[in-house]
């Protein structure tokens, strides 16, 4: 009985390998490789969650009996979309406290990490999913040093099973002054001397902040230099980073406060560094050049940083970088930033607008995201051998009226496209009048 038992067992799983072991074939579609390059009328070979082949379909051969075949001729096929500094997964409710998990109490919460945080069940991951988004760099909040990210894949039945790279990095909420979006006006009647006063008051706070970052730093690397010693997760914490092992991830906007920030990165000679939302950066293109500083750019579609700014300057920004040399990303930081997050792509819409190729914006939203979170080698871009994160759009995934994604695949698997949005419409739309709801 047990020898039988044992029998089926095997034939069973022999029969789930085979099923699993059968490659999946994308024919005709539109491939934009992520790195500037594009394949029209290709191939794709999807097979153990890698790419095994892509190129011009006269090119690529295969058994069609050992292949599920997909036809896509005419659709547009993309590398997953990669969403950086995000509390997805993190958060779920605003207004509802035990909801919401991105932050902790303290200043100095390098001890933090976000990805056994993660809430794999939310709903909102569902809808930014289906717009081409994948992959998302799951970011702690508050404090002058908020934690460790983590990066996730938008699909998973748990934090251990979405995981996609752990403790990629720390970062650090660099104190400053920035005022965008809360400009004094002609009929804001406070006095000159109290303007002046609550921006002593500031400058002070700032300087005690810093002041307070540096001997952090100085005594978490005296800690990590003993062999004998009392555990203390915060310092421990930053071991990965003084060893190289993790990127340190600066936010700051201001152009002093990233000027303090990369020094500040480069006493303790740390040499991953990327700047988080650079709003100014634009600025001081030289500056970041010279220390080999990535960004990961603030959200395109924001106000300008000063009252007497170009109104357009943040959709400028990025061909600025880009004419530049400077390696950086698009971000989505900002209210609404977890719901709001699936429009990342149109971000990349607005700066074909103001100067990028449309190969150009893509790139930016995933080879070089891939790059800067240190995942170049196994995503971001349609090769060979990589991870076989895509998807498939009928229409141009830049543009808000004709992107319409109809295929997800994550590590080779497919991705269910519905969630409570798609529900609700399908729901909705059968009802013949606004009485039978």
């Amino acid at each position: 009985m047990t020898q039988k038992i044992l029998i089926l067992f095997f034939l069973f799983f022999q029969a789930l390998h085979s099923q699993n072991s059968v490659q999946k074939v994308l024919i005709g579609g539109v491939a934009h490789i992520g790195n500037g390059e594009v394949i029209e009328n290709t191939t794709i070979i999807i097979s153990d969650g890698k790419i095994k082949q892509i190129g011009p379909v006269d090119e690529v051969y295969f058994s069609p009996k050992e292949s599920e075949i997909i036809d896509v001729s005419g659709k547009h096929i993309y590398p997953s979309l990669i969403l950086p500094n995000s509390t997805l997964g993190l958060a779920e409710i605003d207004a509802v406290r035990a909801s919401r998990d991105e932050k902790e109490v303290g200043n100095f919460n390098s001890n933090v990490r976000s990805q056994i945080a993660y809430n794999a069940e939310s709903i909102v991951i569902s809808t930014v999913r289906t717009n081409g988004i994948l992959l998302a760099q799951v970011t702690p909040r508050g404090g002058l040093i908020g934690g460790r990210s983590s990066i996730m894949k938008l699909d998973g039945n748990n934090w251990q099973d979405a995981t996609y790279l752990e403790d990629d990095g720390l970062h650090i909420y660099w104190p400053e002054t920035y005022h965008r979006g809360h400009w004094i006006h002609s009929h804001d009647f406070t006095s000159k001397d109290k303007e002046v006063e609550k921006e002593d008051l500031a400058s002070k706070k700032i300087k005690k902040s810093i002041l307070e970052l540096y001997d952090f730093f100085d005594n978490a690397q005296q800690y990590n230099l003993l062999k004998k010693k009392t555990l203390d997760l915060r310092f421990d914490g930053l071991k990965d980073l003084f060893i190289g092992n993790a990127t340190l991830y600066l936010h700051a906007n201001t152009v002093n406060g990233m000027k303090q920030a990369i020094l500040f990165a480069k006493h303790y000679n740390i040499d991953k560094i990327v700047i988080v939302g650079a709003a100014e950066s634009w600025r001081i293109t030289d500056f970041i050049l010279e220390h080999n500083v990535s960004i990961v750019l603030e959200r395109t579609h924001s106000l300008p940083s000063y009252e007497d700014s170009d109104i357009d300057q943040p959709f400028k920004t990025p061909k600025i970088l880009k004419d530049k040399g400077i390696l950086f990303c698009l971000n989505y930081q900002g209210d609404m930033e977890r719901m709001g997050s699936r429009n990342l792509p149109f971000l990349g819409g607005t700066t074909v607008a103001y100067g990028l190729s449309k190969e150009e914006a893509l790139e930016l939203m995933t080879f070089n995201a891939a790059k800067i979170l240190g995942i170049e080698d196994r995503t971001g871009t349609l090769e060979l051998g990589k991870d076989a994160n895509l998807f498939v759009s009928s229409g141009d995934i830049l543009d808000i009226m004709s992107h319409n994604v109809e295929l997800l695949f994550l590590m080779g698997e497919e991705v269910n496209l519905t969630n409570h949005q798609t529900r609700l419409y399908d729901r909705y739309k059968s009802l013949e009048s606004i009485d039978q709801f």
